[in-house]
């Protein structure tokens, strides 16, 4: 593992570039590559499989990125709860529930492949040996199903998003929810 660990400054450049894409800020992109270093140094004993190093350093890059921009967001302001983020909220859960509603109307080996990968995080490697298919198999399961999800989803509801992914606009084409 201490060998793996000499190996990180290798693909320094790698994470800045991964961090770089998300901050857009190089000064911000190297000190967050500073603190996920100091992440990996201080709790590299927590890593049960030394095979799954550069997944775990990642998701401490992900989590780090994420840290950063919510205390960015604290010191730019602090906003108390107003109509519009309840409204973002409501319009959030209508889409969810519509989602949930329109999961059923899969085809069941369709629906049965999305819930399992996407609502009980199975991996799609499990997903395959569940299913006794290939992985490719699993694989196009997942996606047809998100395809025809997606294709449903835009035959019913008009939405739009702001940067961070919340709705803003949730408006029925035809009634599958109180939107």
């Amino acid at each position: 593992m201490t060998q793996q660990l000499t190996n990180l400054s290798l693909f320094q450049n790698e994470l800045k570039s991964f961090v770089l894409k998300r901050v857009k800020d190089k000064a911000v992109a190297e000190d967050i590559v500073h603190d996920v270093f100091l992440k990996v140094h201080s709790r590299i004993h927590q890593l049960k499989d030394s095979e799954k190093m550069m997944s775990w350093i990642y998701q401490i890059t992900r989590n780090t990125i994420t840290d950063h921009f919510r205390k960015d967001q604290k010191f730019v302001t602090e906003i108390p709860e107003t109509e519009v983020e309840s409204d973002r909220n409501e319009l959030n859960e209508c889409v969810a529930q519509c989602l949930r509603q329109i999961v059923t109307t899969l085809p069941d080996k369709y629906r049965e492949a999305f819930e399992l990968s996407e609502l009980q995080n199975v991996s799609q490697t499990d997903l395959a040996r569940k299913l006794n298919i290939s992985y490719s198999g699993a694989k196009s399961r997942v996606q047809r199903a998100r395809q025809m999800l997606r294709q449903k989803m835009e035959d019913l509801l008009v939405i739009e998003t702001d940067s961070y992914g919340n709705v803003i606009v949730c408006e029925d084409r035809n009634p599958c929810c109180s939107c």
